[in-house]
């Protein structure tokens, strides 16, 4: 895992528990910055995932260059 991947989980989690303090408390403003720090989170991890897999990429591509 990067950190892209972390803190993005960290971020949809942290959204989601903003998200049902907000319903619970009444405030639709709480849920909405909820639901908003949870999109904000889930693009973040797929962007660390994408650097995962672009790192993955470049690195079975040394390997096979190197076996030539």
């Amino acid at each position: 895992m990067n950190k892209n991947q972390i803190k993005g989980e960290a971020k949809d989690v942290g959204g989601k528990i903003q998200e049902e303090v907000g319903k619970l408390v009444g405030s639709s403003e709480q849920q909405a910055k909820g639901l908003a720090n949870q999109l904000e989170g889930k693009v973040q991890k797929q962007v660390g995932n994408l650097q995962e897999a672009v790192s993955d990429a470049n690195k079975q591509a040394e390997k096979d260059a190197n076996k030539k």
